[in-house]
């Protein structure tokens, strides 16, 4: 977790940590003796990292922000319709939340918001300001690492459903077998009779996906190489940031977005108690951004016991949001 990160849990948030400077060590090394080079792209989101994804949403090439936000606002009735009336919402990765606004604007009744995310700042803030808009609402929030295995806190309210909310397309940065996996979880948090409503970004023209990630203000490229500042700090590495360059590329056979770190010189840098020779040139890679068909999200989808109910997209048809549900015939 990152240092600032690092403070006893706000009133109300429930902390349930997983990924220790110990872990974050171990996944940093492997990562880095691996070929190709890896960083787990998870641990962008520091305090530092949470803020700076913050003003990438808003920049003008991240499409994706702007088409879902369209998205939801010109589909929130029928999404609340198919949620239902009394039920308990948990978003996983919920960050600042502004876009679960929308949906909290409509819902029926709502027994419980439970926003899980890895950054307890985000979460402090986005409580506070939802406490406000929302007083009569249970919020129930949940600092963990979602991507792993978790059990959400206990609680007194009752409610019709659980349906777990993930936004944006942060199920692209899973491997296909991972997402099913992670879609398993999902799937076992909703329950029998539960479902999940999650964004999932749509195959497009390359030049559009390589400027969302390479913007022109270099916020992304500062989002990437603060990865490295984040080892620095909570590590004690030794990592020359001027010696790295951030490169966004997107890979036709895979239908993914790679983000790397490269390497400007010949360098060897310290790690914990090891030294890591990286030549000119070489990488690391930080975050995978798979982009998919409909129709391949619905296998991937459904190899995790998951049958699509519903399908809505924006106006150009570059993002997607799916309701699911057990595939065994639980009904919406």
């Amino acid at each position: 977790m990152a240092s600032s990160d690092a403070e006893p849990a706000a009133t109300g948030i429930s902390e349930k940590r997983t990924a220790t400077r110990e872990q974050f060590l171990r996944d940093v090394l492997n990562g880095l003796r691996s070929r190709p080079r890896t960083l787990p792209s998870k641990y962008l989101y520091d305090a530092e990292g949470s803020r700076l994804f913050e003003r990438i949403s808003g920049l003008d090439e991240y499409y994706l922000t702007r088409c879902e936000t369209e998205l939801m606002r010109r589909h929130v009735q029928e999404m609340v319709d198919v949620i239902g009336a009394n039920s308990r919402l948990v978003e996983f990765g919920s960050g600042s939340s502004v876009k679960t606004e929308i949906l909290l604007d409509h819902l029926v009744s709502p027994a419980a918001y439970v926003p899980v995310d890895i950054s307890l700042s985000s979460l402090r803030s986005a409580v506070q300001r939802l406490q406000r808009r929302y007083p009569d609402l249970r919020i129930t929030p949940l600092q963990v690492d979602y991507t792993v295995a978790f059990e959400l806190p206990a609680g007194e309210e009752s409610f019709a459903r659980t349906v777990v909310y993930f936004p944006g397309s942060t199920i692209g940065n899973f491997q296909p077998d991972e997402a099913v996996a992670f879609l398993r979880r999902m799937r076992a948090i909703a329950g029998e009779g539960g479902g999940v409503l999650i964004g999932v970004d749509l195959q497009k023209d390359a030049d559009v996906l390589e400027a969302a990630y390479n913007d022109r203000e270099g916020v992304t490229a500062r989002f990437n190489l603060n990865l490295l500042r984040r080892i620095n700090r909570e590590l004690g590495g030794d990592f020359d940031l001027s010696c790295f360059r951030h490169r966004a590329i997107y890979d036709e056979r895979f239908h993914r977005i790679e983000m790397h770190l490269v390497s400007l010189v010949d360098q060897v840098v310290s790690v914990g108690k090891e030294f890591i020779a990286i030549e000119e040139g070489e990488t690391i890679c930080t975050e995978h951004s798979y982009k998919y068909q409909i129709e391949d999200f619905e296998a991937l989808a459904s190899a995790a016991g998951l049958s699509r109910a519903r399908t809505w997209t924006d106006s150009m048809e570059w993002f997607s949001v799916h309701f699911l549900v057990p595939a065994d015939g639980a009904a919406v």
